[in-house]
């Protein structure tokens, strides 16, 4: 049962290493969350829906259950992490990152 769980966690932590690159993320929320914001959205509505934009890249591989429990997650923890004056795209994105780690411990 030890190596079936070892087995398990080296995959889990391979799927963190091949899926979104932080600054990948971080590219794709910075530009959302400022174009967003610039043409009058409140914070709150441009977070949501620039967490829901890039986390949701297609080319991730994400499984619908780890992609909606990634947003549930961020949604409640992230989105508050961003300001007109600052996205804090960082500290979102170490935010998102530990969503990922959460989910797929519980995928």
């Amino acid at each position: 049962m030890d190596k079936v769980k070892s087995v398990l966690v080296v995959c889990l932590v391979l799927g963190l290493f091949l899926g979104q690159s932080r600054a990948e993320f971080q590219d794709c929320y910075v530009g959302c969350f400022v174009a967003c914001v610039v043409t009058g959205d409140n914070v709150v509505k441009c977070s949501l829906k620039c967490l829901k934009d890039c986390i949701g890249l297609p080319s991730h591989g994400l499984t619908d259950a780890e992609y909606f429990c990634k947003l549930g997650c961020a949604s409640s923890l992230c989105i508050n992490l961003s300001s007109k004056d600052d996205p804090g795209e960082k500290r979102v994105a170490h935010c998102v990152n530990s969503c990922s780690k959460t989910c797929a411990n519980h995928a």
